[in-house]
Protein backbone atom coordinates (compact mmCIF):
# COMPACT_ATOMS: atom_id res chain seq x y z
CA UNK A 1 0.00 0.00 0.00
CA UNK A 2 2.58 2.57 0.84
CA UNK A 3 4.66 1.58 -2.27
CA UNK A 4 1.82 2.31 -4.08
CA UNK A 5 1.34 5.46 -2.59
CA UNK A 6 4.72 6.40 -3.44
CA UNK A 7 4.48 5.50 -7.16
CA UNK A 8 0.98 7.68 -7.00
CA UNK A 9 2.86 10.71 -5.76
CA UNK A 10 5.90 10.17 -8.16
CA UNK A 11 3.73 10.08 -11.07
CA UNK A 12 1.93 13.15 -10.00
CA UNK A 13 4.98 14.86 -9.76
CA UNK A 14 6.24 13.97 -13.50
CA UNK A 15 2.49 14.93 -14.34
CA UNK A 16 2.83 18.53 -13.16
CA UNK A 17 2.41 21.37 -16.29
CA UNK A 18 1.69 23.64 -13.76
CA UNK A 19 3.61 25.43 -10.98
CA UNK A 20 0.39 25.47 -9.08
CA UNK A 21 -0.05 21.81 -9.64
CA UNK A 22 3.54 21.00 -8.50
CA UNK A 23 2.72 23.10 -5.10
CA UNK A 24 -0.36 21.26 -4.51
CA UNK A 25 1.30 17.77 -4.33
CA UNK A 26 3.67 19.32 -2.25
CA UNK A 27 1.70 20.03 0.24
CA UNK A 28 0.27 16.18 0.76
CA UNK A 29 3.60 15.77 0.64
CA UNK A 30 3.85 17.82 3.85
CA UNK A 31 0.41 16.43 5.16
CA UNK A 32 1.32 12.37 4.70
CA UNK A 33 5.15 12.91 5.93
CA UNK A 34 6.42 12.11 2.50
CA UNK A 35 8.75 15.07 2.74
CA UNK A 36 11.42 12.66 4.41
CA UNK A 37 10.89 10.20 1.69
CA UNK A 38 14.64 10.64 -0.63
CA UNK A 39 12.61 9.49 -3.62
CA UNK A 40 10.14 11.77 -3.85
CA UNK A 41 12.19 14.30 -2.43
CA UNK A 42 14.46 13.75 -5.57
CA UNK A 43 11.61 14.03 -7.74
CA UNK A 44 10.23 17.14 -6.43
CA UNK A 45 13.99 19.33 -6.73
CA UNK A 46 13.84 17.60 -10.29
CA UNK A 47 10.69 18.96 -11.46
CA UNK A 48 10.85 22.82 -9.41
CA UNK A 49 14.49 23.36 -10.96
CA UNK A 50 12.20 22.36 -14.74
CA UNK A 51 10.31 25.47 -13.35
CA UNK A 52 13.28 27.58 -12.68
CA UNK A 53 12.38 27.49 -9.02
CA UNK A 54 15.55 26.93 -7.46
CA UNK A 55 14.13 28.22 -3.87
CA UNK A 56 11.35 25.88 -3.86
CA UNK A 57 13.92 22.68 -4.26
CA UNK A 58 16.51 24.55 -1.66
CA UNK A 59 13.29 24.29 0.98
CA UNK A 60 12.59 20.53 -0.07
CA UNK A 61 16.07 20.19 0.13
CA UNK A 62 16.27 21.64 3.65
CA UNK A 63 13.21 19.85 4.65
CA UNK A 64 15.04 16.25 4.46
CA UNK A 65 16.65 15.14 7.70
CA UNK A 66 18.83 12.51 5.55
CA UNK A 67 19.34 13.19 2.08
CA UNK A 68 20.87 10.17 0.43
CA UNK A 69 23.42 10.82 -3.11
CA UNK A 70 19.96 11.21 -5.70
CA UNK A 71 18.94 13.84 -3.67
CA UNK A 72 22.27 15.72 -3.31
CA UNK A 73 22.83 14.99 -7.29
CA UNK A 74 19.11 16.49 -8.03
CA UNK A 75 20.11 19.33 -5.45
CA UNK A 76 23.55 20.36 -7.68
CA UNK A 77 21.83 19.69 -11.23
CA UNK A 78 19.08 21.78 -9.73
CA UNK A 79 21.60 24.64 -8.49
CA UNK A 80 23.61 24.32 -12.14
CA UNK A 81 20.80 24.43 -14.27
CA UNK A 82 18.90 27.34 -12.79
CA UNK A 83 22.64 29.64 -13.00
CA UNK A 84 23.80 28.75 -9.05
CA UNK A 85 26.99 27.38 -10.18
CA UNK A 86 28.37 28.40 -6.73
CA UNK A 87 25.88 27.21 -4.48
CA UNK A 88 26.03 23.80 -6.75
CA UNK A 89 29.91 23.60 -5.13
CA UNK A 90 28.62 24.19 -1.66
CA UNK A 91 26.38 21.84 -2.08
CA UNK A 92 29.08 19.51 -3.09
CA UNK A 93 31.33 20.11 0.14
CA UNK A 94 28.47 19.34 1.96
CA UNK A 95 27.68 16.15 0.93
CA UNK A 96 31.23 15.12 1.77
CA UNK A 97 30.84 16.31 4.98
CA UNK A 98 27.94 14.30 5.29
CA UNK A 99 29.97 11.62 3.94
CA UNK A 100 27.76 10.55 1.37
CA UNK A 101 29.68 9.42 -1.57
CA UNK A 102 29.60 10.48 -4.99
CA UNK A 103 28.32 8.74 -7.97
CA UNK A 104 29.00 8.97 -12.02
CA UNK A 105 25.93 11.27 -11.96
CA UNK A 106 27.18 13.87 -9.54
CA UNK A 107 30.25 14.67 -11.42
CA UNK A 108 29.34 16.01 -14.73
CA UNK A 109 26.76 18.56 -13.16
CA UNK A 110 29.59 19.73 -10.91
CA UNK A 111 32.04 20.04 -14.38
CA UNK A 112 29.37 22.35 -15.42
CA UNK A 113 29.65 24.19 -12.43
CA UNK A 114 33.10 24.76 -12.67
CA UNK A 115 32.95 25.58 -16.28
CA UNK A 116 30.15 28.36 -15.55
CA UNK A 117 32.59 29.86 -13.10
CA UNK A 118 35.46 29.81 -15.28
CA UNK A 119 37.49 29.24 -12.88
CA UNK A 120 40.13 26.62 -13.35
CA UNK A 121 41.26 25.07 -9.85
CA UNK A 122 37.63 24.44 -9.00
CA UNK A 123 37.70 22.17 -12.07
CA UNK A 124 41.05 20.50 -11.43
CA UNK A 125 39.98 20.04 -7.81
CA UNK A 126 37.00 18.30 -9.22
CA UNK A 127 38.93 16.23 -11.43
CA UNK A 128 41.04 15.07 -8.39
CA UNK A 129 38.05 14.07 -6.75
CA UNK A 130 37.11 11.87 -9.71
CA UNK A 131 40.39 10.09 -9.60
CA UNK A 132 40.27 9.48 -5.99
CA UNK A 133 36.32 7.95 -6.16
CA UNK A 134 37.24 5.60 -9.40
CA UNK A 135 35.17 7.05 -11.83
CA UNK A 136 38.09 8.67 -14.09
CA UNK A 137 36.97 5.52 -16.57
CA UNK A 138 32.77 6.47 -16.35
CA UNK A 139 32.52 8.07 -20.43
CA UNK A 140 30.20 10.77 -18.90
CA UNK A 141 32.57 11.97 -16.51
CA UNK A 142 35.55 12.05 -18.87
CA UNK A 143 33.58 13.83 -21.66
CA UNK A 144 32.04 16.87 -19.29
CA UNK A 145 36.23 17.05 -18.27
CA UNK A 146 36.92 17.02 -21.99
CA UNK A 147 34.29 19.85 -22.09
CA UNK A 148 35.11 21.81 -19.38
CA UNK A 149 38.87 22.09 -20.35
CA UNK A 150 38.44 23.44 -23.79
CA UNK A 151 35.71 26.04 -22.91
CA UNK A 152 38.98 26.97 -20.53
CA UNK A 153 40.70 27.12 -24.06
CA UNK A 154 43.23 24.23 -22.65
CA UNK A 155 43.12 22.45 -25.63
CA UNK A 156 46.01 19.84 -25.07
CA UNK A 157 44.27 19.16 -21.29
CA UNK A 158 41.56 18.16 -23.13
CA UNK A 159 42.53 15.94 -25.79
CA UNK A 160 44.74 14.31 -22.96
CA UNK A 161 41.99 13.34 -21.03
CA UNK A 162 39.87 12.36 -24.68
CA UNK A 163 42.77 10.10 -25.36
CA UNK A 164 43.12 8.59 -21.99
CA UNK A 165 39.59 7.32 -22.23
CA UNK A 166 39.13 3.68 -22.58
CA UNK A 167 36.09 3.54 -23.99
CA UNK A 168 34.12 6.63 -26.58
CA UNK A 169 30.97 7.47 -27.32
CA UNK A 170 29.52 9.70 -30.41
CA UNK A 171 29.07 12.45 -28.10
CA UNK A 172 32.50 11.96 -26.48
CA UNK A 173 34.10 12.50 -29.84
CA UNK A 174 31.90 15.23 -31.10
CA UNK A 175 32.62 17.35 -28.10
CA UNK A 176 36.73 16.60 -28.71
CA UNK A 177 36.06 17.61 -32.72
CA UNK A 178 33.61 20.70 -31.49
CA UNK A 179 36.56 21.90 -28.88
CA UNK A 180 39.12 21.64 -31.99
CA UNK A 181 36.99 23.29 -34.18
CA UNK A 182 35.79 26.03 -31.63
CA UNK A 183 39.85 26.48 -31.52
CA UNK A 184 40.00 27.28 -35.17
CA UNK A 185 42.36 23.91 -35.48
CA UNK A 186 40.04 22.49 -38.33
CA UNK A 187 43.08 20.14 -39.22
CA UNK A 188 42.77 18.12 -36.47
CA UNK A 189 39.30 18.01 -35.85
CA UNK A 190 39.34 16.68 -39.70
CA UNK A 191 41.53 14.13 -38.46
CA UNK A 192 39.30 12.93 -35.86
CA UNK A 193 35.80 13.17 -37.74
CA UNK A 194 37.98 11.17 -40.75
CA UNK A 195 38.60 8.32 -37.82
CA UNK A 196 34.80 8.42 -35.93
CA UNK A 197 33.22 5.20 -37.03
CA UNK A 198 29.65 6.81 -36.70
CA UNK A 199 29.41 9.91 -37.35
CA UNK A 200 26.28 11.21 -36.45
CA UNK A 201 24.36 15.10 -37.81
CA UNK A 202 25.55 16.76 -34.41
CA UNK A 203 29.19 16.25 -35.46
CA UNK A 204 28.59 17.30 -39.24
CA UNK A 205 27.24 20.65 -37.86
CA UNK A 206 30.27 20.76 -35.47
CA UNK A 207 32.81 20.04 -38.58
CA UNK A 208 30.56 22.93 -40.87
CA UNK A 209 30.54 25.41 -37.93
CA UNK A 210 34.34 25.62 -37.25
CA UNK A 211 34.74 25.86 -41.45
CA UNK A 212 32.38 28.22 -41.06
CA UNK A 213 34.15 30.70 -38.33
CA UNK A 214 37.09 30.66 -40.35
CA UNK A 215 35.07 31.90 -43.44
CA UNK A 216 36.03 28.50 -45.11
CA UNK A 217 33.01 28.22 -47.62
CA UNK A 218 34.45 25.86 -50.05
CA UNK A 219 34.93 23.12 -47.16
CA UNK A 220 31.48 24.26 -45.11
CA UNK A 221 29.55 23.80 -48.15
CA UNK A 222 31.44 20.50 -48.89
CA UNK A 223 30.57 18.84 -45.83
CA UNK A 224 27.16 20.32 -45.87
CA UNK A 225 26.45 18.80 -49.19
CA UNK A 226 28.52 15.44 -48.35
CA UNK A 227 25.95 14.90 -45.15
CA UNK A 228 23.42 11.95 -45.16
CA UNK A 229 20.92 14.10 -43.16
CA UNK A 230 20.36 17.39 -42.34
CA UNK A 231 18.48 19.21 -39.65
CA UNK A 232 17.10 22.49 -38.61
CA UNK A 233 20.79 23.25 -37.30
CA UNK A 234 22.89 22.59 -40.29
CA UNK A 235 20.55 24.39 -42.68
CA UNK A 236 21.44 27.37 -40.44
CA UNK A 237 24.96 26.94 -40.06
CA UNK A 238 25.11 27.53 -43.62
CA UNK A 239 23.08 29.77 -44.21
CA UNK A 240 24.80 32.24 -41.53
CA UNK A 241 27.91 30.83 -43.26
CA UNK A 242 26.57 32.60 -46.86
CA UNK A 243 25.82 35.68 -44.92
CA UNK A 244 29.16 36.30 -42.83
CA UNK A 245 30.61 35.47 -46.29
CA UNK A 246 28.42 38.41 -47.77
CA UNK A 247 26.68 35.67 -49.96
CA UNK A 248 23.35 36.85 -49.53
CA UNK A 249 21.83 35.83 -52.21
CA UNK A 250 22.82 32.02 -51.37
CA UNK A 251 21.91 32.45 -47.84
CA UNK A 252 18.07 33.37 -49.40
CA UNK A 253 18.56 30.63 -52.07
CA UNK A 254 19.29 27.61 -49.15
CA UNK A 255 17.02 29.20 -46.93
CA UNK A 256 14.56 28.14 -49.85
CA UNK A 257 15.37 25.04 -50.45
CA UNK A 258 14.90 24.08 -46.45
CA UNK A 259 11.52 25.23 -46.75
CA UNK A 260 11.13 22.69 -49.67
CA UNK A 261 12.72 20.03 -47.89
CA UNK A 262 10.50 19.99 -45.11
CA UNK A 263 12.83 21.51 -42.28
CA UNK A 264 11.23 23.67 -40.28
CA UNK A 265 13.45 26.89 -39.56
CA UNK A 266 14.61 28.60 -35.82
CA UNK A 267 14.55 31.89 -34.48
CA UNK A 268 18.35 32.16 -35.54
CA UNK A 269 17.61 30.83 -38.94
CA UNK A 270 14.59 33.59 -39.81
CA UNK A 271 17.00 36.67 -38.23
CA UNK A 272 19.61 35.47 -40.11
CA UNK A 273 17.22 35.55 -43.61
CA UNK A 274 15.84 38.59 -42.54
CA UNK A 275 19.23 40.18 -42.06
CA UNK A 276 20.41 38.57 -45.40
CA UNK A 277 16.86 40.61 -47.08
CA UNK A 278 18.68 43.81 -45.35
CA UNK A 279 22.01 43.44 -47.04
CA UNK A 280 20.29 43.11 -50.91
CA UNK A 281 17.85 45.73 -50.09
CA UNK A 282 14.96 43.41 -51.29
CA UNK A 283 12.12 44.85 -49.72
CA UNK A 284 9.73 42.62 -51.01
CA UNK A 285 11.60 39.96 -50.08
CA UNK A 286 11.76 40.82 -46.25
CA UNK A 287 7.98 41.50 -46.01
CA UNK A 288 7.53 37.83 -46.94
CA UNK A 289 9.94 36.75 -44.33
CA UNK A 290 8.11 38.67 -41.79
CA UNK A 291 4.52 37.40 -43.09
CA UNK A 292 6.14 33.71 -42.64
CA UNK A 293 7.48 34.63 -39.20
CA UNK A 294 3.86 35.90 -38.02
CA UNK A 295 2.14 32.86 -40.23
CA UNK A 296 4.43 30.14 -38.32
CA UNK A 297 3.88 31.21 -34.95
CA UNK A 298 7.38 32.71 -33.91
CA UNK A 299 7.93 34.64 -30.92
CA UNK A 300 9.36 38.29 -32.04
CA UNK A 301 11.54 38.43 -29.79
CA UNK A 302 15.11 40.79 -29.87
CA UNK A 303 17.27 38.56 -32.45
CA UNK A 304 14.01 38.61 -34.97
CA UNK A 305 12.63 41.98 -33.91
CA UNK A 306 15.74 44.01 -34.55
CA UNK A 307 16.44 42.16 -37.92
CA UNK A 308 13.21 43.50 -38.99
CA UNK A 309 13.77 46.88 -37.58
CA UNK A 310 17.32 46.68 -39.49
CA UNK A 311 15.56 45.43 -43.29
CA UNK A 312 13.13 47.68 -43.22
CA UNK A 313 15.34 50.96 -42.34
CA UNK A 314 17.76 49.63 -45.05
CA UNK A 315 15.41 49.17 -47.39
CA UNK A 316 13.72 52.51 -47.15
CA UNK A 317 10.41 51.25 -45.58
CA UNK A 318 11.41 53.47 -42.07
CA UNK A 319 7.97 53.44 -41.40
CA UNK A 320 7.54 49.84 -41.16
CA UNK A 321 10.37 50.05 -38.92
CA UNK A 322 9.43 52.32 -36.34
CA UNK A 323 5.63 50.13 -36.33
CA UNK A 324 8.10 46.50 -35.45
CA UNK A 325 10.16 48.58 -32.65
CA UNK A 326 7.38 49.61 -31.07
CA UNK A 327 5.21 47.03 -31.41
CA UNK A 328 7.95 44.71 -29.45
CA UNK A 329 7.25 43.93 -26.06
CA UNK A 330 10.77 43.59 -24.65
CA UNK A 331 13.50 45.92 -26.41
CA UNK A 332 17.61 45.07 -25.64
CA UNK A 333 20.65 46.97 -26.76
CA UNK A 334 20.12 45.31 -30.35
CA UNK A 335 16.55 46.87 -30.64
CA UNK A 336 17.11 49.99 -29.92
CA UNK A 337 20.67 50.95 -32.04
CA UNK A 338 18.76 49.09 -34.98
CA UNK A 339 16.33 51.50 -34.91
CA UNK A 340 18.23 54.59 -33.85
CA UNK A 341 20.94 53.96 -37.12
CA UNK A 342 17.97 53.69 -39.25
CA UNK A 343 16.50 57.09 -38.64
CA UNK A 344 20.31 58.41 -38.57
CA UNK A 345 20.69 57.34 -41.91
CA UNK A 346 17.63 58.63 -43.41
CA UNK A 347 18.39 61.75 -42.37
CA UNK A 348 16.52 62.42 -38.94
CA UNK A 349 18.93 64.04 -36.63
CA UNK A 350 16.49 65.42 -34.21
CA UNK A 351 14.36 62.22 -34.01
CA UNK A 352 17.72 60.04 -33.52
CA UNK A 353 18.38 62.28 -30.85
CA UNK A 354 14.73 61.83 -29.06
CA UNK A 355 15.04 58.10 -29.58
CA UNK A 356 18.65 58.23 -27.74
CA UNK A 357 17.04 60.12 -24.92
CA UNK A 358 13.91 57.36 -24.75
CA UNK A 359 16.70 54.69 -24.46
CA UNK A 360 18.63 56.38 -21.52
CA UNK A 361 15.10 57.15 -19.72
CA UNK A 362 14.72 52.89 -19.94
CA UNK A 363 18.04 52.54 -18.37
CA UNK A 364 19.38 50.78 -21.48
CA UNK A 365 23.22 51.95 -21.61
CA UNK A 366 24.29 52.89 -25.24
CA UNK A 367 27.95 51.51 -26.77
CA UNK A 368 30.00 52.19 -29.35
CA UNK A 369 27.95 51.19 -32.10
CA UNK A 370 25.13 53.63 -30.48
CA UNK A 371 27.21 56.36 -31.00
CA UNK A 372 28.69 55.76 -34.18
CA UNK A 373 24.68 55.85 -35.51
CA UNK A 374 24.54 59.43 -32.92
CA UNK A 375 27.47 60.90 -34.25
CA UNK A 376 26.28 60.03 -38.27
CA UNK A 377 23.20 61.93 -37.44
CA UNK A 378 24.71 64.63 -36.94
CA UNK A 379 27.01 64.54 -39.16
CA UNK A 380 23.84 64.38 -41.90
CA UNK A 381 22.30 67.31 -40.28
CA UNK A 382 25.39 69.53 -39.84
CA UNK A 383 24.80 69.98 -35.94
CA UNK A 384 28.58 70.82 -34.67
CA UNK A 385 27.79 71.55 -31.58
CA UNK A 386 25.40 68.51 -30.75
CA UNK A 387 28.75 66.33 -32.39
CA UNK A 388 30.98 67.73 -30.19
CA UNK A 389 28.45 67.27 -26.76
CA UNK A 390 27.61 63.61 -28.12
CA UNK A 391 31.71 62.70 -28.45
CA UNK A 392 32.38 63.82 -25.32
CA UNK A 393 29.65 62.55 -23.21
CA UNK A 394 30.09 59.25 -24.66
CA UNK A 395 33.51 59.36 -22.92
CA UNK A 396 32.65 61.36 -20.02
CA UNK A 397 29.28 59.81 -19.16
CA UNK A 398 29.67 56.52 -20.91
CA UNK A 399 33.52 55.38 -20.19
CA UNK A 400 33.58 54.49 -23.89
CA UNK A 401 36.71 54.99 -25.88
CA UNK A 402 36.51 56.39 -29.05
CA UNK A 403 37.27 53.83 -31.67
CA UNK A 404 38.12 54.68 -35.39
CA UNK A 405 34.29 55.44 -36.70
CA UNK A 406 33.23 57.33 -34.33
CA UNK A 407 36.62 60.06 -35.39
CA UNK A 408 35.69 59.35 -38.92
CA UNK A 409 32.06 60.78 -38.07
CA UNK A 410 33.62 64.16 -36.13
CA UNK A 411 36.36 64.49 -38.52
CA UNK A 412 33.53 64.71 -41.53
CA UNK A 413 31.20 67.15 -39.11
CA UNK A 414 34.16 68.99 -38.81
CA UNK A 415 35.42 68.67 -42.20
CA UNK A 416 31.85 69.18 -44.20
CA UNK A 417 31.12 72.48 -41.59
CA UNK A 418 34.40 74.08 -42.62
CA UNK A 419 36.25 73.42 -39.55
CA UNK A 420 39.70 71.77 -41.37
CA UNK A 421 41.89 72.90 -39.18
CA UNK A 422 40.16 71.71 -36.33
CA UNK A 423 39.62 67.95 -38.08
CA UNK A 424 43.16 68.00 -38.75
CA UNK A 425 43.87 68.52 -35.39
CA UNK A 426 41.77 66.00 -34.54
CA UNK A 427 42.68 63.38 -36.58
CA UNK A 428 46.55 64.28 -35.16
CA UNK A 429 45.26 63.60 -31.71
CA UNK A 430 43.72 60.04 -32.25
CA UNK A 431 45.25 57.90 -29.96
CA UNK A 432 44.63 54.81 -32.91
CA UNK A 433 46.07 54.94 -36.08
CA UNK A 434 43.60 57.35 -38.49
CA UNK A 435 42.39 55.17 -41.83
CA UNK A 436 41.75 55.77 -45.27
CA UNK A 437 38.27 56.43 -44.39
CA UNK A 438 39.45 59.15 -42.27
CA UNK A 439 41.90 61.14 -44.33
CA UNK A 440 39.09 60.69 -47.12
CA UNK A 441 36.61 62.75 -44.90
CA UNK A 442 38.96 65.19 -44.77
CA UNK A 443 39.86 65.50 -48.71
CA UNK A 444 36.00 65.32 -49.39
CA UNK A 445 35.87 68.47 -46.76
CA UNK A 446 38.66 70.30 -48.31
CA UNK A 447 37.16 69.49 -51.62
CA UNK A 448 33.84 71.37 -50.80
CA UNK A 449 36.01 74.49 -49.03
CA UNK A 450 38.86 74.48 -51.60
CA UNK A 451 41.59 74.03 -49.34
CA UNK A 452 44.68 73.03 -51.48
CA UNK A 453 46.94 72.94 -48.82
CA UNK A 454 45.29 70.61 -45.85
CA UNK A 455 43.90 68.23 -49.57
CA UNK A 456 47.45 68.12 -50.14
CA UNK A 457 48.65 66.65 -46.79
CA UNK A 458 45.33 64.12 -47.20
CA UNK A 459 45.98 62.78 -50.16
CA UNK A 460 49.66 62.34 -48.92
CA UNK A 461 48.75 60.00 -46.41
CA UNK A 462 46.54 58.51 -48.77
CA UNK A 463 48.76 57.38 -51.03
CA UNK A 464 50.60 55.69 -48.50
CA UNK A 465 47.31 53.69 -46.90
CA UNK A 466 45.68 53.30 -50.31
CA UNK A 467 48.41 53.73 -53.33
CA UNK A 468 46.18 52.13 -55.56
CA UNK A 469 42.85 53.84 -54.97
CA UNK A 470 42.81 56.45 -57.96
CA UNK A 471 39.70 58.03 -56.48
CA UNK A 472 41.67 60.86 -54.45
CA UNK A 473 44.16 61.34 -57.17
CA UNK A 474 40.89 62.17 -59.26
CA UNK A 475 39.59 64.38 -56.35
CA UNK A 476 43.22 66.49 -56.06
CA UNK A 477 43.06 67.04 -59.83
CA UNK A 478 39.53 68.31 -59.73
CA UNK A 479 40.75 70.84 -56.78
CA UNK A 480 43.78 71.55 -58.64
CA UNK A 481 42.22 71.95 -62.07
CA UNK A 482 39.28 74.51 -60.80
CA UNK A 483 41.97 76.80 -59.70
CA UNK A 484 43.68 76.57 -63.02
CA UNK A 485 46.67 74.50 -61.59
CA UNK A 486 47.33 72.87 -64.65
CA UNK A 487 50.93 72.00 -63.97
CA UNK A 488 50.13 69.86 -60.74
CA UNK A 489 47.29 68.05 -62.87
CA UNK A 490 50.20 67.47 -64.95
CA UNK A 491 52.60 66.06 -61.83
CA UNK A 492 49.22 64.27 -60.34
CA UNK A 493 48.15 62.28 -64.06
CA UNK A 494 52.26 61.35 -64.59
CA UNK A 495 52.47 60.13 -60.45
CA UNK A 496 49.28 57.87 -61.70
CA UNK A 497 50.68 56.73 -64.39
CA UNK A 498 54.25 55.91 -63.02
CA UNK A 499 52.50 53.87 -60.33
CA UNK A 500 50.04 52.40 -62.46
CA UNK A 501 47.04 53.59 -60.60
CA UNK A 502 43.59 52.86 -62.21
CA UNK A 503 39.78 52.15 -61.59
CA UNK A 504 40.18 48.35 -61.16
CA UNK A 505 37.10 47.55 -59.03
CA UNK A 506 33.74 48.91 -59.76
CA UNK A 507 30.88 49.83 -58.04
CA UNK A 508 27.94 47.04 -57.93
CA UNK A 509 24.37 47.34 -57.30
CA UNK A 510 21.41 45.48 -57.12
CA UNK A 511 17.61 45.59 -58.14
CA UNK A 512 15.37 43.18 -57.05
CA UNK A 513 12.39 42.22 -59.75
CA UNK A 514 9.99 39.37 -59.06
CA UNK A 515 11.26 37.80 -56.06
CA UNK A 516 14.81 38.01 -57.85
CA UNK A 517 18.14 39.74 -57.20
CA UNK A 518 19.54 41.75 -60.43
CA UNK A 519 23.20 42.53 -59.68
CA UNK A 520 24.58 44.83 -62.09
CA UNK A 521 28.45 46.73 -61.82
CA UNK A 522 30.15 48.81 -64.23
CA UNK A 523 31.29 47.38 -68.05
CA UNK A 524 29.90 44.18 -66.75
CA UNK A 525 28.54 41.27 -68.81
CA UNK A 526 27.38 38.98 -66.77
CA UNK A 527 23.94 39.43 -66.76
CA UNK A 528 21.82 37.24 -68.80
CA UNK A 529 19.92 40.43 -70.41
CA UNK A 530 23.26 42.07 -71.05
CA UNK A 531 22.95 42.62 -74.84
CA UNK A 532 19.10 44.26 -74.81
CA UNK A 533 20.43 46.42 -71.33
CA UNK A 534 23.30 47.79 -73.22
CA UNK A 535 21.47 48.11 -76.46
CA UNK A 536 18.59 50.02 -74.51
CA UNK A 537 21.30 51.79 -73.11
CA UNK A 538 22.15 52.96 -76.37
CA UNK A 539 19.04 54.06 -77.59
CA UNK A 540 18.58 56.14 -74.49
CA UNK A 541 22.01 57.70 -75.17
CA UNK A 542 20.59 58.48 -78.82
CA UNK A 543 17.05 59.96 -77.48
CA UNK A 544 19.04 62.72 -74.98
CA UNK A 545 21.61 64.13 -77.46
CA UNK A 546 18.62 64.33 -79.67
CA UNK A 547 16.81 66.33 -77.05
CA UNK A 548 20.22 68.18 -76.92
CA UNK A 549 21.34 67.26 -73.59
CA UNK A 550 25.18 67.86 -73.25
CA UNK A 551 27.21 66.03 -70.71
CA UNK A 552 29.09 68.10 -68.16
CA UNK A 553 32.99 66.59 -68.52
CA UNK A 554 34.36 69.61 -67.14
Amino acid sequence: MLFQRRSFVAERIKKCSKLTELEHVYASMIKTGATQDPLLTNQFISASSNFSRVDYAVLAFKQIENPNVFVYNAMIRGYVNDGYPYQALECYVDMMRAKVSPTSYTFPSLIRACTLLFVPGFGEAVHGHIWRNGLDSHVYVQTAMVDFYSKLSRIKDSRRVFDEMSERDAFAWTTMISAHARAGDMDCAAKLFERMSEKNTTTWNSMIDGFARLGNLESAELLFHQMPARDTISWTTMITCYSHNKKHREALAAFEEMTMNGISPDGVTMATVVSACAHLGALELGKEMHLYVMQNGFHLDVFIGSALIDMYAKCGALDRALLVFFKLRDKNLFCWNSIIEGLAAHGYAEETLAMLSKMEEKNIKPNGVTFVSVLSACTHAGLVQEGRKRFLSMTNDYSITPGVEHYGCMVDLLSKAGLLEEALDLIRSMKVTPNSIIWGALLGGCKLHRNLTIAQVAVKELMVLEPNNSGYYHLLVDMFAEVNQWGEVKKIWAIMKELGVEKKCPGASWIEMERSIHQFAASDNSHPASAEIYSLLAWLNGQLKLAGYVPDLS
